[in-house]
């Protein structure tokens, strides 16, 4: 009989109370996450990045120039676990509307 794999939180939080511009992305899981990397979809332009190692605690900062604020897209974030196994998110770009 197979046994579902159990379920795995997102390992992230997203600051954005430099949005539009800027994001923070924290990894606030436990374990350090390999081989990132974050790819933009939408308005304006955010080079691509690539990291080897993210520990726990630690963030990167996305940057997105040349976009409306109201429609700076979407980033797609892919991760590999220690166990290598690998994991894609999607994460909106929607800054805090309230910080204007």
């Amino acid at each position: 009989m197979h046994h579902p794999t159990t379920a795995y939180a997102v390992p992230f939080t997203v600051d954005r109370s430099r949005a539009p511009r800027r994001y923070d992305l924290v990894n606030t899981g436990s374990e350090p996450l390999h081989a990132i990397s974050l790819t933009h979809l939408g308005n304006g332009y955010c080079p691509p990045l690539a990291v080897n190692q993210l520990d726990p605690g630690r963030s990167l900062s996305i940057a997105v120039f040349g976009a409306d604020p109201e429609e700076t897209g979407v980033v797609v974030v892919r991760w590999r676990r220690p166990d290598r196994s690998e994991y894609l998110w999607r994460m909106s770009l929607v800054g805090d509307r309230r910080a204007a």
